[in-house]
């Protein structure tokens, strides 16, 4: 598998993001990675060194527009990027209870704004060498509003949304754009939920998957299949149908 020999990635502090930056450290890769937990972005940073990439770092808040824009267009400067990758994200129950109004616009602030802000100075640099990739990373819970995230459900499809439609507008300037949707993974956003979560895979696993089907360019990258299927094809269906169904899942606390 052929590696991008310059990747940028947000949200890398935790979860998904933490193992994709661990899964492009190679001698040959630089890496800029971005994060809001100092303590944890510094880690993630260490161990990619330790593997040989050389990594640039950046305290990040992905809903500041300019500072965003500042940090992908320096890193592009110094490393033309080759992959960017539009990761950093929250959740319900994020702020410790049920949704609340501030809550819902932060989530919405941070997942759709938060990823706007990253993938237009990405593809402004990239549009002019006509060349590049983008991976935004959505949500399984973008195919159907979950009654226990509102917000988070809105906001990864919107994501997904706008990703694929991304894709086919960025192809004749020659950049590549895959949309990333993951089912149960194991990271600190899921680490709160009481309930069972099927097919629950390690971030490894996921990041795995995710640099598989990033290097072919592949338009969706959802995973695992069982729950990708049943995600769709619930999505698929009148909410007159789902509706009593969605009413009993247990929510997110």
């Amino acid at each position: 598998m052929l590696l991008p020999s310059s990747v940028l990635i947000t949200g890398a502090s935790s979860g998904i993001g933490r193992a994709l930056a661990l899964a492009y450290a190679k001698p040959s890769v630089h890496l800029a990675l971005s994060g809001r937990n100092e303590q944890r972005l510094k880690s993630i940073v260490h161990a990619c060194a330790d593997a040989g990439s050389r990594v640039d770092y950046e305290i990040l808040d992905v809903t500041n527009k300019d500072d965003v824009r500042t940090w992908v267009t320096d890193v592009d400067k110094s490393a033309p990027l080759d992959l960017v990758i539009a990761n950093a994200g929250i959740s319900g129950g994020t702020g410790g209870g049920s949704e609340t109004e501030n809550q819902a616009r932060m989530i919405l602030e941070t997942n759709i704004n938060g990823t706007l802000n990253t993938v237009f100075p990405a593809a402004d640099r990239m549009r002019t060498r006509k060349n590049g990739q983008i991976a935004l990373v959505s949500s399984l819970a973008s195919f159907r509003g979950l009654v226990g995230a509102p917000a988070y459900s809105a906001s990864k499809a919107a994501v997904r949304t706008y990703g694929e439609a991304l894709r086919g507008a960025l192809q004749d300037d020659g950049i590549g754009v895959s949309v990333i949707c993951p089912g149960f993974v194991e990271s600190r956003m899921t680490a709160g939920n009481k309930y069972k979560m099927p097919f629950l895979m390690s971030a490894e696993r996921a990041a795995g998957i995710i640099q598989r089907g990033v290097a072919h360019n592949e338009a969706r990258i959802a995973f695992p299949f069982p729950t990708y299927f049943l995600s769709w094809f619930l999505g698929s269906l009148p909410p007159g149908f789902t509706d009593p169904l969605f009413r009993i899942l247990p929510k997110k606390k």
